[in-house]
């Protein structure tokens, strides 16, 4: 499973602009609204802040994959944020957040939910990736980096 299938450029943040998890969420679900990929904002938010409850998704290395089910979604969706003054996501290793891959998944779809994950965590694993990430200038160059990377790891 390939990101850029549920990922698009215009779902893609550059620079967030939030210095708290709850503020990032609410920006990155703000955006996949306003980009018609969601319907119900609120749910979207009520269903991650539940997720967060479980214990946090900053995953480490600087990396927070916030994620979830909602009903009225067709596919997976995603949208991916960039801090690189960072943010607390009381992560498991204590060290701010920097890149924040938000996936939400049809609620009947466990399947295809935990592949997209772990098709994100492979390519996140890398350190050149990551960092290519944070150095990229603009949204463009975040967007090619991923499918470049992607391709990459296929080939």
């Amino acid at each position: 499973m390939r990101i850029t299938d549920f990922l698009d450029k215009d779902s893609i943040l550059e620079e967030l602009t939030s210095s708290t998890k709850e503020g990032v969420l609410r920006e990155l679900v703000s955006l996949l609204a306003k980009n018609g990929k969601i319907k119900d904002e609120k749910r979207a938010l009520e269903v991650l802040f539940e997720r967060e409850k479980l214990g946090s998704t900053g995953i480490g290395e600087g990396i927070a994959i916030p994620h979830g089910k909602l009903p009225d979604l067709e596919g997976i969706v995603c949208a991916f944020g960039r801090s690189k003054k960072g943010v607390d996501f009381e992560s498991i290793d204590g060290a701010p957040v920097h890149l924040v891959f938000l996936l939400l998944a049809p609620e009947n779809s466990t399947t295809e939910h935990l592949k997209a994950l772990a098709s994100l965590s492979r390519l996140l694993k890398d350190p050149h990736f990551r960092k290519n990430l944070l150095e990229a200038p603009d949204k463009e160059a975040l967007y090619r980096i991923i499918v470049e990377q992607e391709e990459a790891t296929e080939g």
